[in-house]
């Protein structure tokens, strides 16, 4: 259960489940040595910083911007997620937890991902036999454009994703037909075309006439029908009302902060959500990246204080992980 968002230059993501892997911040320089199964060597790529759990030494990315501003992050797609085998014909044949950094490792922009988009697939191999293959699929997306990769028994499709927003199960092609049922929603206040004639009606017979106000009785009114539960539908309809509605600030901060509202609007808190085996879904962190300068942002459930990490803060030139961990200590300011 994630919700991820790309907006005007910021991409970022909320993690929900019931456990934590430990993850932490990571830097991956351009010479760490990418080691695929089956893809063969990266030694030379770019740079990436995003969340990953290491594991062997080897960055698990969940989420990650590289150095030129290509964004990609997995979210959980279980009973769809079809993953295929190896075939040896050719093609790239990259396992879904090495994916991102085969991607960002090489890619400078949405458009050459579409452009490499039959040149390789998602097979089905496990890290380590206690981690085995997670069922995801990936919004990819710079300043300018957004894709959604998904691999399935049906079909292998890139997408595009003029909305900018992923969530989880059904596929993107659902959760953005669907979104025809909301166009009437708006941030202003409503129209009254309920009663579009209300001089005409007394003369109705049996008519009673209307003796209310009519204009709305508060602000917010024009969104009256918005979602508002955590399924993966409905989170997808909130997050792409909030995104297309977002007013862009003046200064960097003030944008990271615009996002981080954005995420809010659909994190979970603990108790909201209960798996089959009534373990509490919460959001574990949510993050944003300024793509632009390479800023990497994150906040915890436990800390809501927002954390800043600079891609190129560290040594990118060299061949060893930065890795910092998540701070998840409470931060609260008390003034008396």
């Amino acid at each position: 259960m994630c919700t991820a968002v790309s907006w005007n230059g910021y991409f970022g993501r909320n993690l929900d489940l019931w456990y934590s892997y430990g993850e932490s911040v990571v830097i991956t320089p351009r010479k760490y040595p990418f080691s695929f199964r089956l893809a063969g060597n990266l030694e030379h790529h770019y740079a990436l910083i995003g969340m990953a759990h290491v594991a062997d030494g080897v960055p698990l990315y969940y989420e990650a911007t590289n150095e030129k501003g290509l964004s990609m992050a997995g979210l959980n797609f279980p009973g769809n997620a079809c993953y295929d085998g190896p075939m040896g014909d050719g093609k790239a044949e990259v396992a879904s937890f090495e994916l991102i950094p085969w991607v960002l490792g090489q890619f400078a922009s949405a458009a050459q991902v579409r452009e490499a988009a039959d040149s390789f697939r998602v097979v089905n191999l496990s890290f380590r036999e206690d981690l085995p293959p997670t069922p995801l699929h990936w919004i990819i997306a710079d300043k300018d454009d957004c894709l959604v990769l998904e691999w399935t028994a049906e079909s292998h499709t890139l997408t595009a994703n003029p909305i900018g927003v992923l969530t989880n199960n059904p596929p993107i092609g659902y959760h953005l037909h669907r979104l025809q049922e909301f166009l009437h929603l708006s941030p202003a206040d409503p129209v009254n075309r309920f009663v579009p004639h209300p001089e005409q009606m007394p003369g109705l017979p049996g008519f009673v006439p209307f003796t209310g106000e009519s204009h709305p009785y508060c602000s917010g009114m024009g969104a009256v029908g918005l979602p508002g539960d955590w399924s993966s539908a409905s989170r997808f309809v909130r997050a792409a009302f909030l995104r297309c509605n977002a007013v862009p600030e003046e200064t960097p901060e003030e944008n990271v902060a615009q996002f981080f509202h954005m995420l809010d609007a659909v994190a979970m808190p603990k108790g909201a959500v209960l798996t089959p085996e009534g373990k509490a879904d919460y959001t574990i962190y949510s993050c944003c990246c300024d793509t632009a300068r390479g800023v990497y942002y994150y906040k915890t459930y436990e800390n809501n204080r927002i954390t800043a990490t600079h891609l190129h803060g560290a040594d990118l030139r060299g061949g060893a992980l930065t890795v910092i961990p998540m701070d998840r200590t409470p931060d609260i300011r008390y003034l008396y």
